[in-house]
């Protein structure tokens, strides 16, 4: 008992406060600005500076006037997304390259399921909230390329190898499309990627409402979105509370409201938004998300553990984000058996480690159940993937108590 008096003291509140870099959202999932107007920061574990290809040298290429390296070249693709009952995505959704296992955002679908982008120039697109808890360029956060992003100098044919592109839809799943040997001027279109819904799943990432709405209030949503686009946040907001005005149970339409009010530090109007589109769709996903972020910010964890709750029931194949903010609340709140298995399922789905701050967080966990083993393995962890991070000192001095414990433990064992 005594251990467990010792451990709540000295890994309590303070030492896993929620990082304000995981609050730059989407929006989804767009969110921009954490909630507090402070600025957009990069999602945590985000990759970040692109690594520039180095020029090959005059010995490699020997007649430099007639040989171009390939690196320079602009490569284009297009193609659209299906469901698997042979209609579109009923909204707008997140086409990403992935690279040897790590994802990186591309571009978007249009209203008809079609897109059409420059590999590697995806500086002012995000990834969605519920695969890779980034921002979204709609709503002002830029983005940051990983490694081996090329960026609008292009990219070689060859540094496609590992590659393919896949939709991001959560609770379907994606056939892909390699993208090795894809070169420069010649034919951009990559067919049709194909979303296979997944069983178990009774909410989605978009709104059964959405195909109700009447003409008036869709062409004001369109409206919105291309301003958004555009970063006319004020032109945007006029639309969207015109298009829920016209029809109030334009789910999609609330929570791209709440989102722009959230990116502006308005936290109260964007919760208000968030309500009413829960109340417009209750199997929508993405306002739950959205309220799972802002209850966290403001440290409100019975309100946290509720909305990642229902975000989770209603589809389990959501973004490790939400689970690790399900295991911060249920820690907070002494729940340690449901914060131990929710960061396990955070940690499962987030294989890259772009969110490496859940194995600090199931290290604590663990610490707290006596567990001071798999205490000490997933906080050296932590340290392994962040260790510049700005509380790298505090983990370090977390293990070192787990450490001095898991030693007195094992004296009195003798």
């Amino acid at each position: 008992m005594k251990r467990g008096i010792l451990l709540s003291s000295a890994f309590g509140i303070a030492l896993i406060a929620i990082p304000t870099q995981a609050l730059a959202q989407k929006t989804t999932a767009p969110g921009g600005t954490p909630p507090g107007g402070t600025s957009p920061g990069t999602a945590p574990g985000a990759p970040g500076t692109p690594n520039v290809p180095n020029t090959p040298s005059p010995s490699r290429f020997p007649d430099s006037r007639q040989q171009v390296p390939d690196f320079q070249r602009q490569i284009y693709v297009s193609g659209k997304v299906m469901l698997d009952d042979g209609t579109p995505p009923p909204e707008s959704i997140l086409v990403e390259r992935i690279c040897n296992g790590t994802p990186r955002p591309e571009g978007y679908t249009d209203s008809k399921g079609r897109f059409s982008f420059q590999l590697g120039q995806n500086s002012a697109i995000l990834a969605d909230a519920s695969s890779s808890n980034m921002g979204d360029s709609r709503f002002g956060t830029p983005a940051t390329m990983g490694s081996g992003g090329q960026g609008s100098a292009g990219m070689s044919s060859a540094s496609l190898m590992g590659c393919e592109l896949r939709a991001v839809l959560p609770g379907f799943q994606s056939d892909t499309v390699q993208l090795y040997g894809k070169r420069a001027l010649e034919n951009p279109d990559v067919g049709t990627i194909i979303l296979h819904r997944l069983a178990k799943v009774e909410g989605y990432t978009f709104s059964g409402t959405t195909a109700f709405a009447p003409k008036d209030a869709q062409k004001a949503y369109a409206r919105a979105r291309e301003s958004l686009k555009k970063k006319k946040f004020d032109d945007a907001e006029r639309d969207l509370v015109k298009a829920t005005e016209t029809y109030p149970k334009y789910a999609v339409a609330w929570a791209d409201l709440g989102r722009l009010y959230q990116s502006q530090g308005k936290v109260d109007a964007a919760k208000t938004a968030y309500a009413q589109a829960i109340q417009a769709d209750s199997k929508y996903v993405t306002p739950y998300e959205m309220m799972t972020r802002i209850s966290a910010y403001e440290a409100n964890w019975e309100k946290t553990l509720e909305a990642s709750d229902k975000a989770i029931k209603l589809n389990p194949y959501l973004s490790p984000e939400v689970y690790y903010y399900n295991a911060v609340a249920n820690f907070q709140l002494k729940n340690l058996d449901a914060a131990e298995q929710s960061a396990r399922e955070a940690l499962k789905k987030d294989p890259q480690h772009r969110l490496p701050k859940t194995s600090e967080v199931l290290g604590v966990i663990l610490a707290n159940k006596q567990d001071f083993t798999g205490a000490t393995e997933h906080l050296k962890q932590y340290l392994q993937f962040s260790p510049d991070a700005k509380d790298a000192d505090t983990v370090r001095k977390q293990l070192a108590e787990v450490e001095r414990l898991q030693a007195a433990k094992n004296e009195e064992a003798k």
